[in-house]
């Protein structure tokens, strides 16, 4: 498949704090995920891309576009849709108005068209019905499809949602991944996420990043597989396991190196996360 994204050497530094450490990485059609613990450097690799913020060191081109260059940023923006992990909204804009401003900041100066692509995206993420409602009135999970809107209009090549279902309850959670499914197809998606589950049930790939590097890179099943042998169950919590936990049953779900003649249990895509981290030397926090 042709490459969307590459990016080499993206290091960035916040005082002390290195952010991004000589990250590399490649995007195709499709969505790949981004896991990694607060402070993994995720964010400030989503707003690099988005070119909110520049890199110290390093290059991406998207689409064959140079941010480096101000033509090259100008056309990189043109085929981006951003979603930020806080949207700033004004509480006094109707769903419609946000949208259509966020329109006008992409160009689309034709007012006719722009009204035409801005109720296109809205009824895509199922709000329609409800443009003209102040996004003051709207509830959480209503605020983050309008921000998948906006993101949406002009329909962008590559699209970066930073963490999109956070805060959202079950049912709203499933609503949004069959939206960024629907959305996914015929376009580039970077999806940063602390939930496992969206990876395992919307990603064909997934990058893993810890202290602002890239850890793991590859598919759902790879990362699973890194837990092959290595999940077990016990009576009681093992002392020897790097992370474990009682399940509802009763039984101790344990990760880490299985003792001899340990109860083997089908590893999971969290499990595979979790030793990778462990690995980095990241903190795994047992629930």
């Amino acid at each position: 498949m042709t490459v969307t994204v590459s990016a080499s050497g993206l290091s960035v530094r916040y005082g002390g704090t290195v952010a991004l450490d000589d990250v590399g990485l490649r995007l195709e059609e499709g969505i790949t995920a981004l896991l990694g613990p607060n402070g993994a450097g995720k964010t400030t690799l989503l707003r690099v891309l988005a070119t909110a913020v520049p890199a110290d060191r390093g290059a991406f081109t998207v689409l064959g576009h140079d941010p480096g260059t101000v033509a090259g940023r100008l056309a990189v923006r043109r085929a981006l849709g951003y979603l930020p992990q806080n949207p700033g909204f004004h509480p006094d804009f109707t769903a419609f108005a946000f949208v259509d401003y966020v329109a006008i900041l992409k160009e689309l100066t034709d007012r006719a068209a722009r009204h035409r692509e801005v109720r296109r995206v809205l009824e895509e993420v199922d709000l329609g019905d409800v443009r003209g409602r102040r996004i003051r009135r709207l509830s959480g999970g209503m605020r983050q499809r309008v921000a998948l809107a906006a993101a949406l209009v002009g329909d962008p090549r590559f699209l970066v949602l930073d963490e999109p279902t956070a805060g959202l309850d079950p049912e709203q959670r499933m609503r949004f991944r069959d939206l960024i499914t629907r959305t996914g197809e015929g376009r580039t998606v970077l999806l940063s996420t602390h939930q496992t589950e969206d990876v395992a049930m919307l990603c064909h790939r997934v990058i893993v990043m810890a202290g602002g590097r890239v850890r793991f890179e590859g598919t759902p099943a790879e990362l699973t597989a890194r837990a092959a042998g290595r999940v077990w169950s016990s009576t009681e919590r093992d002392p020897g396991a790097r992370a474990g936990w009682r399940t509802g049953a009763g039984a101790f779900r344990n990760v880490g190196d299985a003792p001899e003649g340990a109860d083997l249990l089908e590893p999971t895509l969290e499990d595979g996360y979790l030793l990778t981290l462990d690995d980095t030397g990241a903190q795994v926090n047992a629930r």
